[in-house]
């Protein structure tokens, strides 16, 4: 009898005909959900306008689905989309990548901000990098119900049995992950509370958002299986070397803001 946990969920919670709900889909939706209230709370204690955000949920939808699955493709499997660029489309046949994921809810959120925000768009990213840590973590959540994500094999007594893959305990990674982003979400709301973006201006907790997210992303990459066969001669896996250039981002928008703090009266 095994001595690890033995995961075996259907990702489906039930099937009629040709449809079937799936776990990936209810948190995949309630995470935007719960995103959305949690914008619409800071925009009422801050005072910003619009008071409601709820419009730009479909822009945050569509730019996350949309740059993921482009993401994929373009980064895991260049070849393919050469040879058949409109396998971009064929969504159904799986493969999203978060760092795609990010591109396209920053521009869904910058096109939907042009139009409807009365400030700049860094500031509205200020605002929306705290909920979408949360978005992150119920997607990791959704990840774990779907056994993907997985991480190497383990002998941990955390390890995790994943029925639907293999017989081997693994490293839970997708959980690993959203632990981090769950707790990059509490103290960014902290952060928030304090008004931490205030004091060193537009820019800082989406600087925080691109440095903690992505340091934790390229360092749970350690124990994660490679997605492509193609990474193992990378010296480090795609997910590492797809995270450095938004980590130098983000500390490039935290000197920004600390060098452009406003001045204290």
């Amino acid at each position: 009898m095994s001595q690890h946990l033995v995961w075996n969920v259907s990702p489906e919670i039930f099937q009629i005909g040709s449809f079937s709900l799936r776990w990936y889909g209810v948190l995949f939706a309630t995470g935007f959900y719960i995103g959305l209230q949690i914008i619409n709370s800071i925009a009422r204690r801050e005072k910003l306008q619009p008071p409601v955000f709820d419009s730009l949920l479909i822009y945050s939808i569509v730019g996350t689905v949309a740059g993921a699955r482009l993401g994929h493709v373009i980064f895991y499997e260049p070849q393919a989309f050469l040879s058949d660029p409109l396998r971009v489309f064929r969504v159904w046949e799986g493969g999203l990548a978060s760092h795609g994921g990010v591109i396209g809810v920053i521009a869904g959120i910058a096109f939907w901000g042009r139009r409807h925000f009365r400030g700049s768009v860094l500031l509205l990213l200020d605002y929306m990098s705290v909920p979408s840590e949360f978005v992150g973590g119920m997607i990791r959540i959704a990840n774990f119900f779907n056994s993907e994500i997985l991480g190497k094999p383990a002998e941990k007594p955390w390890a995790i049995v994943f029925k639907r893959v293999d017989e081997l305990p693994r490293h839970p990674a997708m959980l690993y992950e959203a632990f981090a982003y769950f707790t990059i979400f509490a103290v960014g709301m902290t952060l928030l509370r304090r008004k931490v973006h205030k004091r060193f201006g537009e820019g800082f907790l989406t600087g925080y958002f691109f440095v903690a997210v992505f340091s934790a992303r390229f360092l749970i990459e350690f124990v994660k299986e490679l997605q492509v066969p193609e990474e193992a001669a990378l010296p480090l896996d795609l997910g590492q070397l797809l995270s450095i250039p938004f980590v130098l981002l983000g500390i490039g928008l935290i000197v920004r803001a600390v060098r452009r703090r406003p001045a204290r009266v």
